[in-house]
């Protein structure tokens, strides 16, 4: 059942559960001066927001654990594990 509900999902073109954690890691990657930001253009770290956005993911894995999917679960780590090395390689260069 869980799975006729996330292929409606995709087809239908709605939100899921990895649209919203990969919304937080593009945010992050903006704060971390990996990516412009969306309405300037302009490449600009802000690792107190990177750290913000970082901790929220983390909250959320914790709230959702047991919950998820094994891809929702998957994204989620891959994500986390790639802006936490992003932020230890950032806070280096400052």
């Amino acid at each position: 059942m869980a799975s006729e509900t996330q292929d409606r999902t995709k087809d239908s073109g709605e939100v899921g559960f990895s649209t919203l954690v990969l919304m937080f890691g593009t945010a992050a990657m903006v704060h971390l001066g990996a990516a412009p930001d969306p309405v300037s253009g302009e490449t600009k770290p802000d690792l107190t927001q990177a750290k913000q956005m970082i901790d929220l993911l983390d909250v959320l894995k914790a709230k959702t654990a047991g919950n998820l999917t094994a891809g929702e679960s998957a994204v989620l780590d891959d994500l986390l594990f790639d802006l936490r090395m992003r932020y230890l390689e950032a806070i280096g260069r400052a």
